[in-house]
């Protein structure tokens, strides 16, 4: 989106912008002093699931998720609402509910916002948060050697076009919206304390494209386990159904030219790691002996992580690999 930006906005003209005009990253960021950085962030889009409670939370969680994904910490959000005239007054007071009542467990206050009128319902956040320079991570910095860990479990692309088609199982939809629903605050923290190199969040390009984005060096690879990834209950059914949403097609057609599957992986596990996620986890390179460590602690934590593959050397490809079928994480 700001390239055709870049001859107004050159990024040796703003040596505190740490992050936004150079290498795409999940928010901008800009030096204060030597201690301080601002973290900007801005996201929103319709309903993925009907219940509006939920779905602002959802919304809120994946708006603070940005900020998360480059080690700050949020501190302030403005609401971004557009909505039907027609939108009962119950509905709209719920999803600003859920929104708000995630921000506040962000340890952040919605000061504020703005509202406009449209024909399908969209809410989100404009996320501003802290971090210290020395503790900015972005997209790139993976080594070869590092391990790659992911925080959440993947299918909430598949489970919510389920739901909208009228065939989604309701455990199922309500593991996804719980996943969803869940911050990545408490991955980021511990992100920082067992030496992540790089990090961002897994959304709408799915696994396979924010993958790709951490790849800024052409002699790296990264191979990932299909077999180790987690998935939400009932993913794999969807996908074999055809139950995708549209942005699969779309992911697949773009990322695929950097993306390589072994042989033994067909259509199914193709359409699975292009789901575009909503709200997904924490993809992070750590270096191979804090890996464990980092696992068990987010384990500890509550997490879904599982360590999903390496950093190798190579061209920059995600190499998917395995020998057996995806298995669904337990409801």
């Amino acid at each position: 989106m700001l390239q055709p930006l870049k001859q107004l906005f050159a990024s040796g003209s703003y040596p505190d912008l740490l992050a936004g005009l150079g290498e795409p990253d999940d928010a901008a960021v800009w030096r204060l002093d030597d201690d301080r950085a601002l973290v900007t962030t801005v996201d929103f889009f319709p309903p993925v699931v009907d219940d509006p409670y939920d779905f602002g939370a959802i919304a809120a969680a994946n708006a603070l998720s940005d900020v998360y994904a480059v080690g700050g910490e949020p501190i302030l959000a403005l609401n971004l609402v557009a909505f039907p005239e027609s939108l009962d007054a119950g509905v709209q007071a719920e999803i600003l509910r859920g929104g708000a009542e995630k921000v506040r467990e962000a340890g952040a206050v919605i000061a504020g916002g703005h509202t406009v009128t449209d024909d399908e319902p969209k809410y989100g956040l404009a996320v501003t948060g802290l971090v210290a320079p020395q503790q900015l991570l972005t997209k790139g910095g993976a080594r070869a050697g590092d391990r790659l860990l992911l925080s959440k479990a993947l299918g909430t692309g598949l489970i919510t076009t389920a739901l909208k088609r009228g065939q989604a199982d309701s455990g199922n939809l309500q593991v996804a919206v719980a996943s969803m629903s869940r911050l990545n605050r408490q991955t980021a923290r511990l992100a920082h304390l067992h030496s992540v190199r790089a990090m961002t969040d897994i959304t709408g390009f799915g696994l396979a494209g924010h993958a790709r984005e951490m790849l800024r060096a052409d002699d790296l690879d990264f191979a990932i386990e299909f077999a180790a990834l987690a998935w939400l209950p009932g993913a794999r059914a969807c996908a074999e159904a055809g139950l995708s949403p549209g942005g699969t097609a779309r992911n697949r057609e773009y990322f695929g030219e950097w993306t390589s599957l072994s042989p033994d992986l067909g259509e199914t596990e193709e359409t699975m790691i292009h789901d575009p996620q909503t709200s997904g986890g924490l993809l992070m390179a750590v270096p191979q002996e804090r890996a464990q460590g980092l696992l068990h602690a987010l384990l500890e934590a509550g997490e879904a992580a599982r360590l999903i593959g390496s950093v190798v050397p190579g061209s920059g490809r995600v190499r998917i690999s395995s020998d057996q079928p995806a298995v669904d994480m337990p409801a």
